[in-house]
């Protein structure tokens, strides 16, 4: 499919919708409800409110340049995971980069036992919330007891009047291994095509954005399975290659960082969102600068070792054309 370039040009008519991983963005306090104590000053991290707010001050610097170059406007929607709480979002819109955006926010608190949520940033001149809910995901691990993930965050919503269906996700992880948890993902990919029939129930060609970060990429099972079942679009496919994606470990290149379309977005009639390309935010600020790590992600920490960057996902975004009715 063919994808529309800008060069040099911030349109009027062009909007950013972005997923960004923020790498554990905890506060520091201690929540006795949380596996949060290595994110407290005396915790294992030595995380200090001075450090909290220097990764704050680079994520919200971030949020505000994606599509940048070829929008008037920031983003319209952005998807998060790895936040904690109410609190740290709170805390990212209030610094001097988004303070005076007028963003506001759509989350709910998750089962993760780490404490870590989704949520989806939205600016209010664009885009409008009809309605949200938190999409549990229930899975088990091997030993038959109930996995405490993160949910799925659904919101329906308008974006310049044109109905919008926006999934976040940030699903159960590799850390046992990546094809004895595929199982996980893929029941995760179930549960959306089950939340996506739900709504074909009442709509017609309904648009779907469904981003995240899945732990799978454009070739595992479970994002196939929900791009063939559902029709769906994965403009970030072209975009991985062994030299390119949104996160590196070990020296190989992931792109965990995706956002899904539906094939109503190729639709260029009036009144309606067209897609026009997809992107990797690895802008030279987000990457380490020096030595055998340079050009991979920028992050925060290492282990126990501070280093003082943004996060270890860069961001993702499509960008959307909107043609108004009335114009030629």
């Amino acid at each position: 499919m063919a994808f529309t370039f800008f060069p040099g040009k911030r349109q009027e008519d062009v909007c950013t919708i972005a997923f960004y991983n923020l790498e554990n963005l905890f506060d520091t306090r201690d929540d006795p409800h949380k596996l949060d104590d290595d994110f407290t000053p005396k915790g294992f991290k030595k995380w200090t409110p001075k450090r909290y707010r220097n990764k704050l001050k680079k994520l919200s610097r971030t949020i505000s340049r994606l599509g940048g170059k070829t929008s008037a406007h920031p983003p319209v929607l952005v998807g998060l995971a790895e936040l904690e709480n109410k609190k740290v979002i709170h805390d990212l819109l209030g610094m001097q980069a988004l303070r005076k955006k007028g963003y506001r926010f759509v989350h709910y608190d998750s089962p993760d036992e780490r404490g870590i949520d989704t949520a989806m940033l939205y600016h209010p001149a664009h885009f409008s919330v009809t309605s949200s809910k938190r999409i549990p995901l229930h899975v088990n691990n091997t030993d038959g007891k109930r996995d405490a993930t993160r949910d799925i965050l659904y919101v329906k919503g308008k974006l310049h009047g044109e109905e919008m269906h926006v999934f976040v996700n940030h699903w159960p992880s590799r850390r046992d291994g990546d094809t004895a948890t595929a199982y996980k993902r893929i029941k995760a990919a179930n549960t959306i095509l089950e939340g996506m029939q739900s709504i074909e129930n009442d709509a017609t060609s309904p648009n779907y954005i469904i981003m995240g970060d899945f732990n799978d990429g454009p070739a595992d099972e479970s994002i196939r399975r929900l791009v063939d079942q559902a029709d769906l679009h994965n403009p970030m496919e072209v975009l991985h290659t062994a030299n390119s994606g949104s996160a590196n470990y070990k020296n190989r290149w992931s792109l965990f960082d995706q956002i899904l379309l539906s094939k109503t977005f190729f639709d260029r009639a009036a009144g309606h969102h067209s897609f026009a390309h997809a992107r990797i935010f690895d802008d030279h600020l987000l990457k380490e600068w020096h030595g055998r790590y340079k050009g991979i992600p920028f992050r925060t920490y290492v282990g126990k070792k501070y280093l003082g960057g943004h996060s270890d996902h860069f961001p993702v975004y499509v960008q959307l054309r909107y043609r108004k009715k009335g114009n030629d």
